[in-house]
């Protein structure tokens, strides 16, 4: 009788095939709501990120320009070149535009030098404003210039930066049109 009762002792100490599938089937719940948290709160920090970054570059820009007294230019590019179009997630730069052309020439000094953003972070200019040139008293050229910032949480998400003739940076919600436009750009 007492071989018995540890034989049975000994069977209800493990785990069986069904316990075991329970357990997986609640850890694969628990993963498949944790991984798109997960992966949403890494693309808000990611777009935070760039939106540091192209604020920071603005008053750069105009810091440099009042600073030096020169016109000083940022840009979407790549490596040291100025690319064009609205697609600022490419990268950009400042330079020094000493000769007031708007194109980075070689003996123009680069200022600042921003890389490529994350996968799944985009960033848009306004159409007609390809480049932001700062004057030496600290305005800027042209009209105002609007960026729209968005990440894979899709357009709901998205941040306009609208940067005055002045000066001024501030944010607002980007129009529904611009965040979808955004948003499906990456």
């Amino acid at each position: 009788m007492h071989g018995i009762q540890n034989s049975s002792l000994q069977h209800s100490r493990g785990f069986t095939l069904l316990d075991l599938l329970i357990v997986l089937a609640i850890l694969g719940v628990l993963f498949g709501l944790a991984i798109p948290s997960f992966k949403n709160a890494v693309a808000g920090v990611h777009a935070s990120s760039a939106r540091s970054a192209i604020s920071t570059t603005l008053f750069d820009g105009l810091r440099h320009a009042t600073v030096l007294g020169q016109q000083v230019v940022v840009c979407p590019a790549v490596e040291s070149q100025c690319i064009g179009g609205t697609d600022w997630s490419r990268g950009w730069i400042i330079f020094i535009d000493s000769d007031g052309d708007r194109l980075r020439g070689p003996g123009e000094q680069i200022l600042r030098r921003e890389a490529e953003l994350p996968t799944g972070v985009h960033l848009n200019g306004t159409v007609g404003r390809q480049r932001v040139v700062y004057q030496p008293n600290g305005s800027n050229a042209g009209s105002n210039i609007t960026f729209t910032l968005c990440d894979r949480r899709g357009p709901e998400s998205a941040l306009a930066l609208i940067l005055s003739n002045g000066g001024r940076l501030h944010s607002a919600h980007p129009s529904p049109a611009a965040a979808a436009n955004c948003a499906n750009g990456l």
